[in-house]
């Protein structure tokens, strides 16, 4: 019934003489009446007209459509295999109502592409945009002949009782194959989304698709796409398949060969209905849930190009400088090494050649033991009576009077057998430590009289706990950040990760294998230092076996362990920043800072022991504090975006913290936090402030801790006031600002105590200085930015600078690793001139 219906209403519409019955119009007549029985659109009694046109190209086709007469549009086309050319139709609905809209439907030999005008798109909230103008482009079938007729059809109906006036038309897409290395311009919208063809030049394995806009909105995504049918080119389903990114001016998608078996792909580019993703604002919410809102002006004027990547010889240019520049000090190291040995061995030859020297032979060398001397600092006490009130059983301070033998001896015990509570650790002898650290001038001797095996052990444990909490926290970090990466391979999401797209190298499976492999350099350097340290080790070992004067008595007390731990830390820092870049974004940015803080903190550390080397923090309460910086840091990254309540808190705890590290640091820890901590501070204030002016006693501390407190509270103001939106840079520069300080403080107070500062520790401050600065420039150039949406981001992004392979911050990976190893090595050189003078002579401050 429904198919004699078709047919005597196709015969009773025709006019003329009778028409050639060709293939095309069979099939598109048996098509009609086909989705006609099916939908029970041809139900008796009920008449439907169908009209069939041979349609041509780039011919405008002013119709009415009604619910009782249906129109089919025939075209046909010459498809070459050598040559894509696109087909685009445009489609306009002259009325103003949107209760039944036209059903347009083009149906091609392997494809069939539906939709309705007026075209509604839902936004946020469900928000609908109608538009009255659609264009789509359709999607090409292959073909296996040289030169194939191909014909397409489109269908309008619509239910709709009243008439209503749409215009079609459909036209060649001449520039429908995108040319390497020669930019293209067009203009999309929400409604006509646009996209083009690019096919694999021969020799060219990759490629990057380069999107640009002089506008920053509306926002629009750019996709890559297989040559399949359908092409999903609307801003509700652009995500489906292939790779996608926001973008408001700029895009980058690198693409490889290796990815599309057909070699080539699809560059869409759609117009989102709302720019919300894209950092913009975000529309009204609708009083009605059904009320159409006008989108207005979307259109977007677009400039695509796609250039060809680097090769194999770029990658491996710049795996082997990456290698030549590190390596590079292995070797300036080595020859160092050579000199120094050179040079020691000459100092040994005059040195046996002096002591066998007749005058000489009949002098005999009072040991340091039997004559201790303390500078002249304020004190009473000498050193004798020190020692005498330290010879009971139970206050052995150290420094009892023993014999070079047991000296040399006990420095041959193992260490595993030395336990800190077998000895005395100053806790039973209050009284005089009260008496030496409260002196108006420290010297190194007075802080440094615990047994040099337990402090040895001491130290020694923040390397093995800082070597067991980076096995700890860097397995689970690989784990995440190869399924990071997964994630945004599986589903094409380039959103997810914030690149610096325009210098974004592939290899494998990872997206930009440059940022990763810059960071070698921390770990190469770390390993550096580790092996100076070592080789310094050994030597002050193998002096304290030969009972060296200079070793037992002279210098800074050498204590490696925290010089191992720093090299540790070092090496993490290359790891986890490189775990961070597999795909940097906000929720692992705590990855690439977090062993930063355990760098700048035991840096402080560092230069605190030097000089005080008995009252330094435990590994313990060191690594504890770290972790609650750690741990604010994930707040603050969390919660901290916006959050006055937040900012308040940490600006109260970290006043608060900077208050009672300055009182320990001033007091030397001879002070204790309980409940009588008021009264005494009120007793303090009243005797020494209104019942008598008395300056500090420790004036050159006081500067130090004044200076240090006006510069953390500032910093907790600057915080409280405009609350950052990179809480963990904020946190990372309290650190570096506390550092400096100290720094500064001690470079200041050791050429103001008449010491001097060596050739190489010298060279080493320089040179770290330089580099830093530059570092630093390359730092705040802000390639890409988790702060913003990915599509602002973007707008940051950059091309290569250096050997077209690495970007700005690849050069800040390999300058700021010089300069950390740099910045350690003055830590380790800056005292080297004290080696020959006596402890009792070398101000504590």
């Amino acid at each position: 019934m429904v198919l004699r219906s078709c047919w005597k209403s196709r015969h009773k519409n025709s006019s003329g003489p009778a028409p050639c019955w060709t293939r095309p119009r069979l099939a598109a007549l048996l098509w009609l009446c086909v989705t006609q029985f099916v939908c029970g659109s041809g139900a008796e009694g009920e008449t439907n007209n169908v009209i069939q046109k041979d349609a041509e190209f780039d011919v405008t086709y002013n119709d009415t459509v009604t619910s009782e007469n249906q129109t089919i549009y025939a075209f046909n086309h010459t498809v070459s295999r050598n040559k894509t050319e696109g087909v685009r139709v445009f489609v306009d609905v002259l009325s103003q109502g949107f209760e039944s809209p036209i059903l347009f439907v083009v149906r091609q030999k392997q494809a069939v592409v539906s939709f309705q005008v007026p075209l509604i798109l839902r936004g946020l909230y469900q928000r609908k945009y109608p538009y009255s103008h659609v264009g789509r482009t359709l999607c090409q079938p292959p073909t296996r002949a040289a030169s194939e007729t191909q014909y397409f059809f489109v269908d309008v109906s619509t239910l709709s009782s009243l008439g209503t006036n749409y215009q079609l038309r459909v036209s060649r897409v001449e520039s429908f194959t995108l040319q390497t290395d020669k930019k293209f311009s067009f203009t999309a919208s929400p409604s006509q989304p646009q996209y083009f063809k690019y096919v694999f030049p021969d020799g060219v394995d990759t490629v990057i698709v380069k999107v640009n806009s002089e506008m920053t909105f509306p926002c629009s995504v750019m996709s890559i796409q297989d040559i399949q049918c359908p092409v999903y080119d609307l801003d509700n389903n652009v995500a489906f398949i292939g790779m996608y990114q926001t973008m408001t001016k700029k895009g980058a998608i690198t693409v490889q060969r290796k990815d599309f078996p057909s070699n080539s792909f699809y560059v869409v580019v759609v117009v989102k209905t709302e720019d919300e993703a894209c950092g913009g604002p975000l529309r009204f919410y609708p009083l009605r849930p059904d009320e159409l809102i006008d989108a207005g002006n979307r259109s977007k004027f677009i400039d695509v190009i796609v250039t060809p990547a680097i090769n194999s010889e770029v990658y491996v240019m710049g795996m082997l400088f990456c290698l030549g520049i590190f390596l590079s000090f292995y070797l300036l190291t080595l020859l160092m090494t050579c000199l120094e040995n050179k040079r020691m061995k000459k100092r040994e030859v005059f040195q046996i050649a002096a002591d066998m020297s007749p005058a000489e032979t009949g002098k005999t060398q009072a040991s340091p033991y039997e004559y201790g001397s303390f500078a002249d600092n304020g004190s009473t006490l000498s050193s004798e009576a020190i020692t005498d009130s330290a010879t009971s059983t139970d206050n052995n301070y150290g420094y009892v009077e023993q014999s070079l033998d047991s000296v040399g001896r006990s420095r041959q015990e193992s260490l595993s057998s030395v336990e800190e509570d077998d000895y005395d650790t100053l806790d039973d002898i209050t009284s005089d430590k009260n008496i030496v650290r409260t002196k108006k001038f420290l010297c190194v001797s007075d802080l440094s009289r615990k047994d040099k095996r337990i402090l040895s052990k001491k130290y020694q444990i923040y390397f093995w706990n800082i070597a067991t909490i980076a096995v700890f926290y860097a397995l689970p970090v690989v784990q995440l950040v190869i399924t990071y990466q997964t994630v945004v391979n599986v589903t094409g999401n380039q959103d997810i990760c914030f690149y610096n797209f325009l210098c974004a190298h592939p290899l494998g499976a990872l997206s930009a294998f440059n940022n990763i492999l810059s960071n070698l350099g921390y770990v190469l350097l770390g390993l550096l230092f580790l092996l100076i340290v070592l080789k310094r080790d050994i030597v002050h070992n193998r002096a304290l076996v030969r009972n060296d004067l200079n070793a037992l008595e002279c210098g800074i007390p050498k204590h490696f362990g925290l010089y191992y731990a720093m090299g540790t830390a070092l090496m993490m820092e290359g790891l986890l920043s490189a775990c961070y870049h597999v795909c940097p974004n906000y929720t692992n940015f705590q990855f690439d800072t977090s062993f930063m803080y355990m760098i700048a903190g035991l840096c402080m550390l560092k230069l605190y022991q030097k000089r005080h080397p008995d009252i330094n923090a435990s590994a313990y309460t060191a690594y504890a504090c770290l972790a609650g910086v750690i741990f604010f840091s994930v707040l603050g990254v969390v919660f901290g975006k916006g959050n006055t309540v937040f900012w308040i808190i940490f600006s109260v705890i970290h006043i608060l913290s900077t208050m009672l590290l300055s009182t320990q640091l001033y007091y030397m820890g001879r002070w204790r936090l309980d409940a009588g901590i008021l009264r005494r501070i009120v007793y303090v204030i009243y005797t020494d402030c209104i019942r008598q002016c008395s300056g500090p006693m420790y004036i050159d501390r006081m500067v130090l801790l004044v200076m240090g407190n006006i510069v953390n509270w500032s910093l907790a103001a600057y915080g409280l006031i405009e609350r950052p939106n990179d809480f963990a840079s904020y946190l990372l520069a309290i650190a570096i600002c506390n550092l400096l300080l100290y720094f500064a403080f001690y470079i200041i107070m050791k050429l103001r105590s008449g010491e001097r500062i060596q050739c190489l520790a010298l060279v080493c401050i320089l040179f770290t200085a330089v580099v830093w600065g530059f570092a630093l420039y390359f730092f705040f150039q802000g390639l890409s930015t988790w702060q913003k949406t990915p599509a602002e981001s973007r707008e940051h992004n950059r091309d290569c600078i250096l050997l077209s392979f690495f970007d700005d911050h690849d050069i800040w990976h390999f300058l700021s690793s010089i300069a950390m190893f740099g910045s350690f090595l003055v830590l380790l050189t800056m005292d080297d001139d004290l080696d020959t003078v006596q402890r009792d002579k070398i101000l504590a401050f």
